[in-house]
């Protein structure tokens, strides 16, 4: 921040106003979040102590990225969250010990988005006294486990009489800022330039002088009052050179300043400069040892605070002094640093500067960083882990042991998505190890698959891995050739990586698991369902076989693809629980999403709508994009015409195979049979795992009433093959429908209502029904045809089966009957996200309890309450709780 300032901000009341509505909301508990963004010196830090000023009545927490921090997990949410942290008794035990895990209190590894909803509610139970406001200045250096955890927590307090403000120089590494609500910064324009450089500078300056550092600053407050500092005598007479950049201007002013420092005092600032933390008993300790009289030095160093705590005036004078320094001075300060740190209270700290003071390869440093590294991971900081992995291997002289460390920072850097720095790594990977070499392979499969792009596809690095290992660890090699079907399955191409599979050499062992299911869909590709379904029918069956705890929703698309439902769901489920004990939020939603699917087959939207609710709550929480295909799942059996045309045509392209199954089901309940015929066919010639399998019986259905005999004979074929080899009920009875419609053979038809005469079968045995009784009005045995659409459209009706409801009464009325009114459920009147919590309180959740289970805040679960017993008509839980509809 410039040292030279008016107490008025000059051409910023645009910026001043938006900062004061916003406490002002807070104030009414509406909080939000506002990231300030722009380049340095552009006024953030100026902005945030207008907003300190004008936050009366509240309490005000402050935080500061730091440079060299970013490698240290939760550092700066630790920061923020100190002032208060006599509050952690008051939160549930879960909570308590995620954010006493992440600030090093506690051991085991912290649920990264348990620590965010921790970390709200310690701000809930603060702000019981009056409004808070919670600053961040260099946000573009927080540690990305402090960057999840604050957007989580700005994302979440709506209700809330909280406000935070993040300021961010640009570029921002941090994607979690771009989901918050921001403001750039713009150079002021002409007249405020000058009238700020008026306030700044009180002598007379020569007009061509004031035009130069005007052009040269482009609006830039702190440029404005650091160029006339930069020019000095000379450039006030007339002519002076400046570095290109703004930054570079400004920095250049803070380096001419440091440069006039005698040795000492310019060492005691690269040693403060090299300390992100700034605690004054440890400069003074690291002074020592460098023979450094510090007090006398520091009354002569300009540009640092050295205070309580040790704070540049400006970040830039913290980067001006670090670089300014020859590297034998930054060596030395980090060398003295790391001998001044506690190594057991502080060693990942101690580690770190030992790196930064380390010449050429040093084992011992290199073995205290991959420490460092395991100590992060097991704490969350995944990225801190990647860090110090990646600079371990640079210190490493073993090139066996280097590959090893670049390998496990490679895969650190994947999972934080520093895809760029993972990439380079990789290049530096020399090894004539089968296995290193093949984990680099796998790993380069990964990039492939997440960046869409490189020389070669991601099934083509999985298939070279498989190869590499045949020879010396042939369980390995066919686990690799599996997740290159799998991969295959996902992105297409599955018939090149079936033969690639084919001319692999035969391991020559029994065929149980992982090898049965290669086994089985490499048969399924070459030779067909019957052949393939003897080997995998028993594999698939087995829901909680091993091979599907690591590939879930390969065996949820195969089950489908066999007909075999309770193989869905029991897959899906155990999805689930190794998501909520793992606390994984990349496992957790794809089980939620495959169980809420799985479910919506059996007519329990209500159940389905919990689920999906969770998964677009976690979502919304990670920022992820939610998971769409349950939605369209339901909307399709639902049959309610605007929800689902609304809902069909806002999805992405990616998942237009899943829309026209969609629409192929949702046109067949309408009895808009071109349409559905249209869709069916578009879902089934694609030939999707699991999701062509389910579209042929709509395509029969469809083909049949569009008088497309042999459409319809020819998708009946494919599908007596599925259903025959998964032989389950499920798929066994919508062959027997679908014949039935292609024979009008009755037995077929009643064969069809026996073998879906199960309860998680229902939606279907209706449709059964319905259609038999269509054949038997067009038959004219209209008794026999109400007889089989009363109990149809009674079904559909009160599962809420819309569209076909609606058929199944017009089918009645046409026999004569009259069909009775669907009774409009509670839960009709309410959101998805509603519907959850209703069903939550319902059960006898309290406000908290939802809250952390949907990551919101008490208050907020609140205020949903009230618009659900609002919509209702209610005015208690007690009365909900009552209402049969809703549980």
């Amino acid at each position: 921040m410039p040292e030279t300032h008016t107490d008025e901000l000059i051409g910023r009341q645009d910026e001043i106003r938006q900062l004061d509505a916003l406490l002002q909301a807070a104030r009414e508990s509406r909080g939000g979040a506002l990231v300030l963004r722009g380049e340095p010196g552009i006024g953030k830090s100026a902005l945030l102590r207008h907003l300190d000023e004008a936050a009366t009545g509240f309490l005000v927490m402050q935080a500061s990225g730091a440079e060299f921090e970013t490698e240290l997990p939760f550092a700066a949410l630790h920061q923020l969250l100190a002032p208060v942290a006599d509050r952690l008794m008051a939160l549930p035990a879960p909570h308590r010990k995620a954010l006493e895990i992440a600030f090093g209190l506690d051991t085991g590894r912290p649920d990264p988005f348990l620590v965010g909803v921790a970390s709200l509610g310690l701000l809930v139970e603060t702000v019981r006294e009056r409004p808070l406001l919670c600053v961040v200045d260099d946000a573009q250096w927080l540690d990305q486990a402090s960057a999840k955890a604050l957007a989580f927590v700005a994302r979440r307090v709506s209700a809330e009489p909280i406000a935070l403000v993040f300021a961010a120089r640009e570029p921002s590494r941090l994607p979690e800022l771009d989901e918050l609500p921001g403001h750039w910064l713009q150079g002021l324009g002409e007249s405020d330039a000058r009238a700020l450089l008026a306030a700044a500078v009180r002598a007379p300056l020569d007009e061509r002088v004031r035009d130069r550092i005007l052009a040269e600053a482009r609006g830039n407050p702190l440029a404005l009052v650091e160029l006339p500092r930069t020019a000095g005598l000379s450039g006030m007479a007339g002519g002076f050179a400046q570095p290109d950049s703004v930054p570079g201007v400004i920095e250049q002013s803070f380096r001419s300043r440091l440069e006039l420092l005698p040795p000492a005092a310019r060492l005691l600032v690269t040693v403060a400069a090299a300390d992100p933390i700034g605690d004054p008993g440890l400069l003074w300790r690291a002074a020592e040892l460098l023979g450094i009289d510090a007090a006398a030095a520091a009354e002569s160093a300009p540009l640092v605070e050295f205070g309580t705590r040790i704070r540049f005036s400006h970040p830039l004078a913290r980067s001006a002094a670090y670089h300014a320094a020859t590297p034998e001075e930054r060596r030395r300060a980090h060398e003295a640093l790391a001998a001044a740190t506690d190594p057991v209270a502080d060693p990942d700290r101690r580690a770190w500067h030992r790196a930064q003071a380390s010449v050429g390869p040093d084992e011992q440093v290199a073995a205290e960083l991959e420490a460092s590294a395991t100590r992060a991971r097991e704490r969350g900081g995944v990225a801190a882990a990647a860090a110090f992995l990646e600079r371990s291997a640079a210190l490493t002289i073993s090139p066996v042991q280097r590959a090893e460390r670049v390998l496990a920072a490679v895969h650190h850097k994947l999972s934080v998505g520093d895809f760029d720095t993972a990439v380079e790594l990789l290049t530096t990977v020399r090894t004539d190890d089968p296995s290193q070499a093949a984990r680099a392979d796998l790993l380069r499969g990964r990039l492939s698959f997440v960046r869409r792009r490189g020389d070669e596809g991601p099934t083509a690095y999985l298939l070279r891995a498989a190869a590499r290992l045949a020879a010396t660890d042939p369980a390995w090699s066919r686990e690799c050739y599996l997740d290159a079907i799998e991969m295959g399955v996902l992105l297409g191409g599955l018939d090149d990586v079936v033969d690639a599979v084919r001319k692999a050499p035969p391991s020559g062992e029994p065929v149980p698991g992982a090898a049965a299911v290669l086994t089985g869909l490499t048969s399924l590709v070459g030779d067909g369902h019957r052949a393939a379904g003897e080997i995998l029918r028993p594999v698939v069956g087995d829901a909680g076989h091993e091979v599907w705890a690591r590939r879930p929703s390969l065996g949820f698309m195969v089950a489908a693809e066999l007909w075999n439902r309770d193989a869905m769901y029991g897959i899906a489920t155990r999805a689930v629980a190794a998501g909520r004990e793992s606390g994984s939020f990349h496992e957790l939603p794809i089980g939620l999403a495959m169980q809420a699917t799985a479910i919506v087959h059996t007519g329990d939207f209500g159940a389905a709508t919990e689920l999906i609710s969770e998964e677009e709550a976690i979502a919304d929480a990670t920022g992820a994009a939610p998971l769409v295909y349950p939605r369209l799942h339901m909307a399709a059996l639902r049959g309610r015409r605007k929800e689902a045309v609304e809902l069909f045509a806002s999805v992405d392209h990616r998942m237009s195979l899943s829309v026209q199954w969609a629409t192929a089901v949702f046109s067949n309940g309408l009895a808009d049979y071109p349409a559905a015929l249209k869709a069916a066919k578009q879902a089934v010639d694609y030939g999707a795992l699991g999701t062509s399998s389910l579209a042929l019986p709509e395509l029969v259905e469809a083909a049949v009433r569009c008088g497309e005999t042999e459409v319809a004979a020819a998708a009946l074929a494919s599908l007596q093959e599925r259903t025959q080899a998964g032989r389950q009920a499920w798929g066994l009875g919508v062959e027997a429908y679908a014949r039935a419609l292609v024979t009008e053979d009755e037995s077929a038809y009643q064969e069809a209502i026996g073998l879906l005469d199960d309860g998680a079968l229902v939606v279907y045995r209706a449709r059964a029904q319905l259609l038999y009784g269509e054949w038997l009005r067009r038959q004219g045995r209209r008794r026999d045809a109400r007889s089989a659409l009363r109990p149809a459209h009674e079904s559909l009706s009160d599962l809420g089966v819309e569209a076909f409801a609606e058929r199944a009464a017009g089918e009645l009325r046409a026999t004569g009957e009259q069909a009775r009114s669907r009774t409009s459920k509670a839960s009709d009147q309410l959101t998805m996200q509603e519907v959850h919590i209703a069903r939550l309180v319902a059960d006898g959740a309290t406000s908290k309890e939802v809250a952390a289970k949907l990551f919101l805040s008490p208050r907020t679960v609140d205020a949903h309450l009230r618009n659900i017993f609002r919509k209702l008509g209610l005015t208690s839980r007690r009365q909900l709780r009552a209402l049969p509809d809703i549980r």
